[in-house]
């Protein structure tokens, strides 16, 4: 109750101070009144998702950046230092879900990208469904919404407030990077649709046909244009914040011997999907840059004093780090050029929105573990978990345990999910059996906590990975028993990177604001992700979304 006391007062005390800029008139009667100042409030919220993005990017790639980019908002903005996720697990659906909407998954209910519905007894996608259509292709790709995001982002919060007069425009690679963060009343959240098409698309959920703008865009060949050799922006040579370029840690694409540069992408595109290879490459955050201001233009975005939201993820940053790894110079070079993709942004608000009247926000939706064969190279405790393995030896246990060899419904997302129908038949009790199969898994190699569903729900945790499960715990769509693995451990292939964890290496990420209403400076205070919808909605003086959590930033807003 007390910290809902004091996200309450917060939330008063912000939103009257930034919704009541007001300036002393004196009326006929000679009485001093009110007006509220519209100007206060910024013409359009940018918020920058970069996908996979670990907090010491900015530090370990500082020295190769321009000025103009990630240097100008570290500088002449305010930078969160110490920011964390505050939840398990970080992957792209609930980081990008809780940025905008300011709460966890046990609140908004996106526990994952794809998890088990124990209803339908399927897997379902985040963003998917297929009672909305395509928009700009003839494939499924456009059956998409945010339905499955039980709360609301600060973005429909703003369009709430303007009575739906400010806009909202979503834009990624990837369908969920646009789609949750544009949230439940967007005008639009657009994607891109690789494959022999290389258009971006949206879904019927948003409206019927494409603008002119995306129509004119996707006839202009950007795609086709980016299909040709990625090699690094500066000597390879110089490149000495990363790995070497040969080497056993990387995947590469289909057609090339070895993940080394350059990459002829247009030769490469027949074996990797067509078009879809820009999604794996540094390219395929320009094309999304270059489709982001276009529709500032396109949407007039920012162009008169009811403030629009623009959500932009750069999602190639992730692809990349999966494919080659946290340490090579593909990622490298992939953040060197992020950064001009950045300062191109940033010069195109200045000219179209306008210098101070613009607020942006930078972070990342999760980090990445370093590949741990690498790190086992190096005598860093790491290693990889066989879930098929798992799941033979648990069935095992459970058929010998209970005389019944169907116990066992899905297993996905470190997540056991029973078959609670056949418990109850069985005249098993669900405790019983939970509390099993915690004391079994906690004994297998590379596990490093197991919990059940009824302690998350009993239990309240205050600290610890223990804090983060429970943050993640939706009790009607999360599983029966949480596993977490060992520091370094992961379910993947031998090469490249992933996240998921609750370790520092996924949970600490940037955290960037500059611009309108934004003080200059820095803090090691730690901040939770958690904050940065609070403290947006706190600068516009809208409702805080109504699942929000965090807190807001008040270092952060000008007074």
């Amino acid at each position: 109750m007390k910290s809902l006391l004091y996200v309450f007062v917060f939330s008063l005390f912000f939103s009257c101070k930034a919704q009541t800029e007001y300036t002393a008139q004196v009326n006929s009667e000679g009485k001093t009144a009110t007006t509220t100042d519209v100007n206060s409030r910024p013409k359009l919220v940018v918020g920058i998702v970069v996908d996979q993005m670990r907090y010491d990017y900015l530090t370990r790639f500082y020295n190769k950046f321009g000025d103009g980019g990630f240097k100008k908002l570290m500088h002449q903005g305010f930078n969160c230092k110490n920011n964390h996720y505050n939840y398990i697990p970080t992957y792209t659906g609930p980081g990008h879900t809780s940025v905008y909407t300011g709460t966890t998954p046990k609140y908004h209910g996106i526990i994952a990208n794809n998890w088990y519905n124990k209803e339908i007894k399927e897997m379902v996608y985040c963003a998917g469904d297929d009672t909305e259509s395509s928009v700009g292709t003839e494939a499924t790709a456009g059956q998409m919404s945010p339905r499955r995001m039980k709360t609301t982002t600060f973005a429909d919060e703003n369009r709430l407030f303007t009575q739906m007069r400010g806009k909202t425009i979503g834009i990624s690679m990837k369908d969920r990077g646009a789609i949750l963060p544009a949230g439940h009343t967007a005008n639009a959240a657009y994607w891109f649709h690789g494959r022999d098409e290389g258009s971006w698309i949206t879904s019927t959920f948003y409206r019927k046909d494409l603008p002119k703008w995306v129509l004119d865009f996707n006839n202009s060949e950007a795609a086709e244009s980016y299909l040709k050799p990625w090699n690094t922006l500066y000597d390879i040579n110089t490149y000495t914040e990363s790995g070497s370029d040969l080497n056993t840690f990387e995947g590469g694409f289909k057609g090339k011997e070895t993940a080394t540069f350059p990459y002829d992408l247009k030769a490469l595109s027949k074996e990797n999907r067509g078009f879809d290879i820009l999604k794996a490459t540094a390219y395929g955050n320009a094309l999304t840059a270059d489709f982001a201001i276009a529709a500032i233009d396109g949407e007039q975005l920012g162009q008169d004093a009811i403030t629009d939201v623009l959500a932009v993820s750069f999602s190639s940053t992730d692809y990349v780090g999966h494919n080659f790894g946290v340490n090579s110079k593909e990622v490298q070079d992939t953040y060197l050029r992020l950064d001009k993709d950045i300062e191109r942004l940033i010069v195109a608000l200045d000219a179209k929105v306008g210098k101070g009247e613009y607020t942006l926000f930078l972070t990342s939706d999760h980090g990445a573990v370093d590949v741990p064969s690498y790190l086992q190279s190096v005598h860093i405790p790491s290693g990889y978990f066989s879930s098929k393995d798992f799941k033979s030896k648990l069935n095992t246990f459970i058929s010998k345990r209970f005389g019944a060899s169907d116990l066992l419904e899905n297993g996905s997302n470190n997540q056991i999910f029973l078959n609670r129908e056949r418990i109850a038949l069985l005249g098993l009790n669900l405790e019983t059996v939970q509390e099993a199969l915690v004391n079994e898994v906690i004994t297998y190699k590379n596990i490093d906590k197991a919990y059940s569903a009824t302690t998350m729900r009993t239990t309240d945790f205050t600290s610890g990975i223990e804090e983060l499960l429970q943050n993640g715990f939706n009790q009607k769509r999360s599983g029966d028993v949480l596993v977490v693995y060992d520091p370094a451990v992961i379910s993947y292939g031998k090469t490249g990177s992933t996240h998921g964890s609750g370790l520092n290496y996924d949970t600490h990420v940037p955290l960037l604001f500059y611009g309108k209403g934004i003080n200059q400076g820095s803090t090691f205070k730690k901040t939770n992700i958690t904050d940065v919808a609070p403290t947006i909605s706190a600068l516009l003086g809208t409702s805080f979304p109504n699942g929000a959590t965090g807190i807001p930033l008040e270092f952060v807003i000008e007074e």
